[in-house]
């Protein structure tokens, strides 16, 4: 009987704990890389990210990889640069914009972070907001931002935009990348693309607008849209 009992309170011991950590695959690292709020802006935390990462192998880099992150640094660069554009322009109206702009911010540093630690040259090194290296990103955001210069609706349209381009090149990028690390980060970076075109599309319904996808197909939109934010 003695041992049964103290069977059972291993077990719970052991279930406690667990709890405590969020998830056994965060134990040790003291929680999730990325945080989502209510509202379903979704934030690298800077600590938990390095701890994760630490917890995993540093691996060969294919010439893909390494196009791949300095793509993916400008890009990021590039959503938080129209963000924080559209919200001067229209901040005053709704918030989506500055929220989604300092997710945005820890999106690209978590990129950043992939390049330290790889040792790779940063190309968005001392460029200013809407500069990039990359010329088919400098072009995208002149267009952008006339777009989203419009209207308060065209500037929430161009937000959800953004995050379908984004799902779109990350999952094209997880298809040429097997490195553990970089797909950890750009997994985190996929929830967080759904979790803010989530978020733009709600503004725009709050606005009497139904969004439709200009990138991503109606199926693989609707599958996010529909769904609740991910935690």
């Amino acid at each position: 009987m003695k041992n049964t009992i103290f069977k059972l309170l291993t077990i719970l011991l052991m279930a406690l704990t667990l709890t405590a950590c969020g998830s056994s695959e965060d134990a040790g690292r003291g929680g999730p890389p990325m945080s989502v709020n209510e509202d379903g802006t979704s934030t690298f935390d800077t600590t938990n990210l390095l701890n994760t990462l630490a917890a995993l192998p540093i691996e060969a880099l294919s010439a893909n990889e390494i196009a791949s992150l300095a793509f993916m640094r400008e890009e990021e660069k590039l959503a938080y640069d129209v963000y924080s554009q559209l919200n001067t322009l229209w901040g005053s109206q709704v918030r989506v914009f500055g929220n989604i702009a300092q997710s945005e911010a820890s999106h690209t540093e978590a990129v950043r972070q992939l390049l330290i630690r790889y040792g790779l040259a940063d190309p968005a090194l001392n460029l200013q907001a809407g500069v990039y290296a990359d010329a088919s990103l400098q072009s995208l955001y002149t267009t952008l931002v006339g777009q989203g210069s419009a209207s308060l609706v065209a500037a929430l349209q161009v937000g959800a935009a953004i995050e379908e381009i984004d799902l779109l090149d990350i999952e094209t990028a997880l298809q040429i990348i097997d490195n553990q690390d970089i797909r950890m980060v750009y997994d985190n970076l996929a929830k967080g693309s759904r979790n803010h075109l989530r978020s733009f599309v709600k503004n725009l319904e709050n606005q009497g607008v139904v969004y439709v996808p200009q990138h991503l197909s109606v199926t693989d939109y609707n599958a996010i849209v529909t769904t609740p934010t991910e935690r």
